[in-house]
């Protein structure tokens, strides 16, 4: 499959900000996933706002904040990454490159924006008809980048 777009999605919580899981899409194909452990001062006793994850399953199964930066870093350096939800993905990856002061490497687009040929709100059609046809879970980070793969894929055929 040539040229991929760096597709992303990052999964929030209550606040909107509050990263609980990323996922992104790798050059081949494949899609790499996790869960985000909370750093400490991103949790105001707002245990709710953890959009059904246990604390200790974030924490347990969960890669650091500062890991996931560099697995993005590795895989997306100086790239534009394609978003469903560019505010709210904008605002969770700041939240993410705010704790440890580092400058955000990645510049966010809206993934629409990858296929002029389609006016407003197709893309977004055909994105709903395939997480219907495909059986997949709006807002689910891994899910959204697969829908947006796949959709890409048959975008990419039909021209």
């Amino acid at each position: 499959m040539a040229d991929i777009p760096g597709f992303i999605a990052v999964e929030t919580g209550d606040d909107s900000d509050l990263p609980l899981a990323i996922a992104w899409v790798l050059p081949d194909g494949r899609i790499k996933h996790t869960l985000i452990q909370p750093d400490d001062d991103w949790l105001d006793d707002e245990m709710n706002a953890l959009n059904g994850y246990s604390m200790e399953e974030l924490t347990s199964f969960g890669a650091s904040p500062l890991d996931v930066i560099r697995e993005l870093e590795n895989d997306h350096f100086n790239a534009t990454l394609f978003t469903a939800g560019i505010s709210d993905d904008e605002a969770a990856l700041a939240r993410l490159f705010d704790t440890y002061g580092i400058d955000p490497f990645v510049e966010l687009a809206p993934a629409d924006s990858l296929y002029p040929a389609l006016s407003g709100g197709e893309w977004s059609r055909a994105r709903n008809e395939l997480f219907g046809e495909m059986g997949l879970e709006p807002m689910r980070p891994e899910h959204e980048v697969e829908v947006m793969l796949r959709l890409h894929e048959r975008l990419g055929l039909a021209e």
